[in-house]
This record gives structure tokens, sequence and C-alpha cells, in this order.
């Protein structure tokens, strides 16, 4: 449009050359009326065409008026006159946004059921971890003790079944005799070994008419066993500290005699003692220490077997390994079956933990919409509560390709809003992302902005926010507006202005000079080369068509 009005102006000014300088006027011919065409359509295409000249001879004459008076609607011909100046300038990026809370949180559940408590009201602060909701959890508690127990009965499948392949002790003690060897096939039930939890036997021996004081402890026994041929010794490990009267009248005392197994000595035998010069009193039963025995629960090969007769084990020790496919296959099928049970029950564990509902953050409820004994049919039921972080409010703003190289983080922004009119507040670039949207062929990037002090303001307004790019003291200023492209300014000859030098006279002595520009802001430029304070430049009216200027505008 530019073009076209400088056309334009070249146009008048040359109109205006024609009328005003010397030389003879050109000789005037006789102006004869065109002759109207003798069909319809030729008299209607000749005046669509005579109204159209009339158009344009109108136009050119408002034109050429407003050129040859310097004068449109109070400004001064096709400029208008300013000065550069010094002036302090803020380079700032704006952009509008919507206030949202620091963070926020809407409370839902998938599930549904009825709210067994709800122990807070809106205005309440809650914490991180919070219980906001309880819902009734009964079928969800009996899932879990079911999963628990299908835990333990798997357990017990898998345990027996390692046991099948490596028995293992039931006692700490002494392999009191080993049935099987290395290489050896035995099938389930197959008795392997048998374990006592010590060698050492016990026996209390009754001595008829003689006093206690008679025996002390450690004093030397012989024992007589059943069939044995010799005898074996022992020591007195404790004498009753009285005598007793049995049945048949007799007076007695008792003393407890401890000899280590000679090692084919069982409960089945009887035993008497001599023990200074007393003699016992008829057949004594023989205490055997705590046993147990290893069974074979599968069929194999015994393999692995390391113990002797004598040897000592431990309790839950593995005796050998009875090797097979089957037994293998046993294990395997109990491992899977136990990891199956032990997945459903997390599950349900986790299935229990959704009746709680917590607060993922800090902050203040700002929503309350159920309440203890209220039902909730899962998602259909919406937000449960809301939740805001208001220890600060933040804002997106999307700042262009072109500008935003000037924004960093840290930066002042200076933010406004309608919703409180007169009122300032100060916030800070916070984040910059690099995840910019194109639309039309122009990019935008979100940058974050964080406001502490909001007073009055509240999520949801709608701000203006001025980021603060930089601030700079008395520099050299035009208006935006008289730079053109290509970095020039319209500037005045001799003889353009006006005497008091505030308005163009004469539109044919208006040339162009170059410039260097350096920072802007919405109203102003810098000039770094090209001009100096005070020099006066031309803004070219702000006439946008011919039209404008037919309707005044």
């Amino acid at each position: 449009m530019e073009e076209l009005m400088d056309q334009t102006q070249e146009q008048a000014a040359g109109a205006q050359a024609a009328g005003t300088e010397g030389g003879e006027a050109p000789k005037r011919k006789k102006l004869r009326l065109p002759r109207l065409p003798k069909t319809e359509k030729g008299r209607r295409r000749f005046i669509a065409v005579t109204a159209v000249v009339l158009v344009l001879a109108l136009c050119f004459g408002i034109i050429y008026k407003a050129n040859v008076s310097g004068s449109l609607n109070g400004q001064s011909g096709f400029y208008q006159v300013v000065k550069a100046e010094r002036r302090d300038m803020t380079v700032a990026v704006s952009g509008t946004a919507t206030l949202e809370p620091a963070d926020s949180y809407n409370v839902t559940t998938l599930l549904s059921g009825e709210i067994q408590s709800a122990p807070f009201e809106e205005g309440d602060l809650v914490s991180r971890g919070e219980v906001l909701f309880e819902m009734d959890s009964t079928d969800a508690q009996t899932s879990v003790d079911r999963a628990d127990i299908s835990v333990e009965q798997a357990q017990l499948s898998y345990d027996q079944a390692r046991e099948a392949l490596q028995p293992t002790s039931p006692i700490t003690g002494t392999i009191n005799e080993l049935h099987v060897r290395d290489g050896d096939s035995v099938t389930a039930g197959t008795l392997l070994a048998e374990v006592v939890a010590s060698t050492d036997l016990t026996i209390d021996f009754i001595f008829p008419y003689v006093d206690p004081s008679a025996f002390y402890i450690g004093q030397d026994a012989t024992i007589f066993i059943g069939d044995f041929d010799a005898p074996v010794h022992g020591a007195v490990a404790a004498v009753s500290d009285s005598t007793s009267v049995t049945s048949n009248g007799m007076k007695t005392c008792t003393v407890r005699v401890k000899l280590t197994n000679p090692g084919v000595v069982s409960s089945a035998y009887t035993a008497k003692a001599v023990i200074g010069s007393y003699s016992s009193y008829g057949n004594a039963t023989i205490s055997m220490p705590a046993s147990g025995s290893i069974y074979a629960t599968g069929s194999g090969t015994i393999q692995g077997l390391t113990k002797l007769s004598g040897s000592t084990i431990q309790k839950g020790e593995v005796l050998c390994t009875v090797e097979s496919e089957s037994i293998r296959n046993q294990i395997e099928n109990a491992a899977l079956a136990l990891e199956n049970a032990k997945l459903s029950a997390s599950t349900a564990e986790d299935s229990l933990e959704d009746y709680i509902i917590e607060s993922q953050i800090d902050g203040t409820v700002i929503e309350k919409n159920f309440k203890a004994g209220d039902k909730v049919e899962g998602m259909s039921s919406g937000n449960l509560a809301v939740i805001y972080d208001m220890s600060y409010l933040k804002m997106s703003i999307g700042v262009d390709e072109l500008d935003i190289g000037k924004v960093q983080v840290g930066q002042e922004v200076e933010i406004t809003a309608d919703a409180l009119p007169g009122e300032t507040f100060t916030g800070v670039v916070d984040k910059i992302s690099i995840n910019g949207s194109t639309v039309g062929g122009s990019t935008s990037y979100p940058v974050t902005v964080v406001l502490e002090d909001y007073g009055d303001l509240k999520p949801g307004m709608n701000v203006s926010a001025k980021i603060i790019s930089e601030r700079a003291e008395d520099v050299l200023c035009i208006p935006v507006e008289a730079v053109r492209p290509g970095n020039t300014v319209y500037v005045p000859q001799p003889g353009a202005l006006s005497e008091d030098g505030a308005t163009v006279v004469d539109n044919r002595k208006v040339g162009e000079q170059s410039v260097s520009i350096g920072r802007n802001d919405e109203e102003y430029v810098e000039i770094t080369d090209g001009l100096k304070e005070g020099d006066t430049v031309l803004i070219f009216n702000k006439v946008t068509s011919v039209m404008d200027m037919m309707m005044g505008g």
C-alpha cells in the first residue's frame, strides 16, 4: 500500500508542478461528448465505464487537494513530523495467559461403593499422604485373605517338592543309624536315617533301704544293660533328697545315672546298677534322648550322601539328593504355582489400598463433593474433591520465535489483570520450554512464569504479562512506525518543511536515509547510527487506502 501511496504522491506532485511551473499552457481542445451506443447492451457498458472513470477522477481530486492544501483531518499532508530524542526504554516481551495454582489434584476413584469416612472439609489444609476418603473394603479384604491362604498352600507344596528332592533332618543331633548309601534306589516312605539329639542316656535306679547320703554326684556307677556280656560305666547325675516307701512297704531312694550310649542301646532295653557297695532293685527303663527319622518322600536314586553313622547333622540340613525327573518337574510346577499365588496376593493387596484415598499433594481443599455415607460409582462420579497448592501461582505464556531469544530464566515479569484494575504484580520467568508449537508457519514456545506474591489474584483469572528483557537508559529513539523496510526513514530536504518546521509543505522534497537500529519496545526503536538527537524524521500518515481518504478516515 505504501508503494501505491508513493505513486499517488508522485502523480499528485507532477500534477501540481504542471499547474504551477512556468511555460505556456497547452492549447485546449474543444470538448465533444461521446455518443451513446445504439444497443441496450452497449448503453449499459458505456454507463458502467463512465461511472468508474468518475469515481477515479473524484479520488484523484481528493488526493490532489490533500497534497496541495497540506491538511487532512488535522494531520500534515502525507507526513507527520517527529524529532529523534533520547529517552529511557524498557525492552519487553508481552503476552496473555490464565493463572494456575502451583499444583492441583483432582481426587477420583475407579471403585464403586460406600464412603465410610471423609475427615476433612472445604478450606482445610491437607498434607501429602493424608487420608481423604475411606471406602467400604469388606469384599476386598476377603479377597486378600483368600489370596494369602493360597500363598501358604502353594508354599507348602513347594517345600514338600523340595524335601522330596533333598531330604533334611528334623532335629539337630547325631546320625544314630544310616539305612542307605549312594546309588541306592528308593521309593516314597523309605527310611533313610535315624537321628538322636544326644548320645547320652539317663537311667533312674531304685536302691532299697539305703539312705540318700550314701551317694554323691559324680560317683562311679557300673551299669548292666540287658544281655550285654560286659557292663558299661556311668556317673551319678542326681540323688533324691529323701527316701520314699514303695507299694510293698520298702523304703527306697532314687539315683539318676548318666552314661554314653554304646551305640546299640534303645528304649527297649532295661538295666541294673551297682554304686559303691549297693545294688539297685529291679529292672530300670532306659530314657532315650529326642530322636527323629529321615524318610524319602519321592522315588529316585540316592546321590550326594556324605554323612556316616555317628556324624552330626543340623536341623534342616540336607542329608542327600533323591534324584529323579518326576521330582524335578514337581518342583518346577510348585514354583510356578507359588509365584502365581504371590502375584495374585500382591494384586489383592494393591486393590485393598485403593479403598484408602490419600492426598497426592500439600494444599487447600477447594471442593468436597462427597461425604461419609455417600455412594460412589467409579469414574462416572467425577471428582470426589479438588485440592490446590496455593504456595504460588503460575502461568504459561506463548512467546513467538522472533522474541524467544530475549527471554531468560530469572527475568522480571510485570503482571496486570482486568479483574484488579490499577494493580501490578511481579513474577519471574521459571522455565523456558523448547517444545514449541507451530501454527500458520509461526512457532511459539511456552514460557512458565511463577508469581509468589499474588495478592487477590486467583487461579483461572486472565492476565497480561510483560517479560522485562532489558531496561536501557538515555538512548536515541524514534517512533517504531517511522522506520521503513530496509531500515530507512523519510527525512525532509531543504524547502520541504513550513517555516515553523511543523508540517510538510512540499512533498517533492522528501528524501530517504539509512539508519542502524538497536533495541525496541512497543512504541519506540533505538537508533544506533544515521541520526542524532533533534534530527527530524517524517512518518507517512496512517491513511491506508484511497477509500479511507474519501471517508475522512
